[in-house]
């Protein structure tokens, strides 16, 4: 049996180089791309800024201070994933599908492939017949007939 495993059969003390060199290079890698960014970000607004708005130009210590100023404000806010649209799409997702493929009887897993193959007809559906459809139902709602 072939084992892919990067410390497969490697002893405790070799294994411990390699993380820290891979930690090492990480933290190498990060810096080198921070300090690449902010010689872009320098370029830019010297390049945009002062034509467009008439600022003056940046040297390279604003230009990454401008890179870790925009990382503190929006990539530091926790604003994340959006857990409650991810929520709302694995919903619907299974509402539509069912359950995940491989659980189930045969019997399932072909009507939630009969629902899969109706919904490409979404499409002709909303071009031919979707905007009518729900100016319709948008009506029937307004009027209170539920």
């Amino acid at each position: 049996m072939r084992h892919s495993h990067l410390f497969f059969g490697k002893r405790p003390i070799i294994k411990g180089f390699r993380i820290a060199g891979m930690v090492v290079f990480g933290i190498l890698a990060a810096a080198l791309f921070g300090l690449v960014f902010g010689y872009v970000v320098m370029l830019l607004w010297n390049w945009l800024m002062p034509a467009i708005f008439g600022l003056t130009t940046i040297s390279y210590w604003q230009a990454f201070g401008i890179v870790i100023l925009a990382k503190l404000i929006f990539g530091a806010l926790g604003r994340g994933k959006d857990h409650d649209h991810d929520h709302d799409h694995d919903r619907y997702r299974k509402e539509f599908f069912g359950k995940p493929s491989g659980g189930g009887s045969p019997e399932e897993e072909e009507g939630r492939f009969d629902r899969f193959r109706r919904y490409r007809y979404y499409h002709d559906f909303w071009d031919e017949e979707g905007k009518d459809a729900f100016d319709r139902y948008v009506k029937k709602k307004e009027e209170g007939g539920g």
